[in-house]
């Protein structure tokens, strides 16, 4: 059995419609920047998109269902993955928050509170702390 047999399907479409939903959120303004366009080349190898993948999905992205997590603590682990390659990214100043910004209204973070989680979350990317650490960070902004 090779390594890609121990993962369904499932899996593989589940990070497909995670890519195609960021790539809605990456051209909800009709353009997707050099930066944004490097993120997305990142992230497709993260989530292990294959090139042809990949192409499709930036033709046709609206063919995948949105799908935000339901769970809040899936909803915190991704956003903990995505906060950090923000901040690795090097995409700095205004450009690092509105991108996060996007990506959190993506990921069903009410549009209200985006601006204080973009935030918490780099600032806690920034700082370098672990899932748990980051989790408990973004819940104690809610006490």
């Amino acid at each position: 059995m090779s390594f890609s047999d121990l993962f369904d399907s499932g899996f593989k479409k589940r990070n497909e419609d995670h890519f195609a939903a960021i790539v809605r959120v990456a051209n909800s303004d009709g353009v997707i920047t050099e930066k944004e366009k490097a993120f997305l080349d990142r992230l497709a190898t993260r989530l292990d998109i294959s090139e042809l993948e990949y192409k499709q999905i930036l033709i046709d992205y609206k063919s995948h269902p949105i799908n935000p997590p339901t769970s809040y603590d899936i909803r915190l682990e991704r956003l903990y993955d995505l906060a950090r390659m923000v901040w690795v990214d090097d995409i700095e100043g205004p450009n690092q928050h509105w991108l996060l910004e996007k990506l959190c209204i993506g990921l069903g973070f009410n549009s209200n509170n985006v601006k204080y989680i973009a935030d918490k979350a780099l600032a806690l990317a920034y700082d370098k702390v672990d899932l748990d650490t980051f989790i408990d960070g973004i819940k104690s902004m809610n006490e």
